[in-house]
């Protein structure tokens, strides 16, 4: 089969279902962690240029994995308030551990609401300082002004970087599909890879690890 044609004739409703969907699962949910978020908002602007959309296609969808992005770390933020001063690590895990919370707690002592800002650009930290921020007590409206602000400064780029950056890939047509089809196989690979470790990260013992003073 042909993913490219596929993806032209099911037109932008494949796009912004796995898009909307993805941001939201990355931004509220432990599975976030292994799932290739920047890749897929990069690789959508790039698949929206390439089925000839307007440009109100990708600025639509910017503003709306936007809302998502936003929507999903408020649910991860309650979820770790919800949780109180520990959240649950994995013995001899490689992603959700003792020293990777940690890390990122250490990361929001360190910088306040420009964690929260800066986290959208650091894919395991995006994940996690949701949860942390809510499990550690950051005000409610300062953890929603700076995850919007942080919102609307990654979505957005990466999203119509792709799209305007087609335009100058459509002048080597073979470079605008070779760089289509990497994009979306390092989509689906890594999305079936994130998969498989998120399974086996799951299978270790779980353990509670402080995040708050």
């Amino acid at each position: 089969m042909d993913l490219l044609g596929w993806l032209g004739a099911n037109g932008p409703f494949m796009v912004w279902l796995i898009v909307l969907s993805f941001v939201f699962l990355e931004c509220a949910f432990v599975i976030g962690l292994f799932l290739p978020g920047d890749s897929l908002l990069f690789t959508a602007g790039l698949v929206l240029a390439q089925q000839g959309t307007h440009d109100v296609q990708a600025w639509a969808m910017s503003v709306a994995a936007t809302i998502v992005a936003v929507v999903g770390n408020q649910l991860g933020y309650h979820i770790g308030k919800r949780a109180g001063p520990s959240l649950t690590g994995r013995l001899g895990g490689r992603m959700l551990n003792e020293e990777r919370l940690a890390r990122a707690r250490d990361f929001l002592d360190r910088r306040g609401f420009w964690a929260i800002v800066l986290a959208r650009w650091i894919p395991w930290i995006r994940t996690l300082a949701p949860m942390i921020a809510g499990a550690a007590g950051m005000d409610a409206r300062r953890y929603l002004a700076a995850t919007t602000t942080g919102a609307i400064c990654w979505v957005p780029t990466l999203v119509l970087l792709g799209y305007y950056g087609a335009g100058v890939l459509e002048q080597f047509p073979w470079l605008m599909t070779t760089v289509m089809v990497i994009g979306i196989a390092f989509f689906v690979v890594g999305t079936a890879w994130g998969i498989w470790r998120y399974r086996q990260e799951m299978r270790k013992p779980a353990h509670l690890v402080s995040v708050a003073d």
